[in-house]
């Protein structure tokens, strides 16, 4: 059975494929920018099954799976930083704080139709972090393409005091867990 990741996002191929099931990749044509006044645990999740949504299009009878990953700060989204000034920025709102994510994906198959989706919470607890240890970190890794401007498989485990997660592999961007609970209710054998 074929399956399409609806997302060039090299972390989500990376964690699908420890999964071990073939699968294709397919960009998904979606405008992301957020509705007036929508939280950001709807945003992911709209944006997840509209992923899923444009690919499967071309593909109504595979399953895809769409997903997007929000960051919020006080209750509030923040995008991906994609430079140093908005990363050092982020990370300067975070110390001290609590960060949320939330990342959603969408299974979906249009014939015959059947959706699955979930979203995994959780929660980045940061340390106090100085301005010294922020810039010399980013200069390090580089997080420039990732929410909350870290990679939690890297070094940016040491910005925290504590992750609250039931699914680790949410804050990477794709929840495991959950996906694969999902992909045994399509009937997707994982091994």
């Amino acid at each position: 059975m074929m399956l399409i990741l609806a997302s060039t996002s090299r972390y989500r191929r990376e964690l699908l494929l420890r999964l071990g099931l073939p699968f294709q990749t397919a960009r998904p044509d979606v405008d992301e920018t957020p509705l007036p006044n929508e939280n950001p645990h709807h945003l992911a999740q709209r944006l997840a099954e509209a992923k899923a949504r444009a690919v499967a299009k071309n593909f109504p009878n595979t399953w895809v799976i769409g997903a997007d990953q929000v960051a919020a700060l006080n209750g509030q989204a923040i995008g991906k930083p994609e430079n140093f000034e908005r990363a050092a920025d982020q990370l300067s709102a975070a110390s001290g704080k609590h960060m949320r994510f939330y990342s959603a994906f969408c299974l979906l198959r249009l014939e015959p139709y059947k959706l699955i989706a979930n979203t995994d919470i959780t929660d980045a607890h940061f340390r106090k972090l100085d301005a010294t240890e922020i810039e010399r970190y980013l200069h390090k890794e580089q997080p420039y393409d990732c929410a909350g401007s870290f990679k939690a498989e890297g070094l940016g485990i040491s910005l925290f005091d504590k992750i609250e997660s039931s699914d680790p592999t949410g804050l990477i961007g794709l929840p495991l867990i959950s996906l694969g609970k999902a992909l045994r209710q399509a009937g997707i054998s994982l091994f």
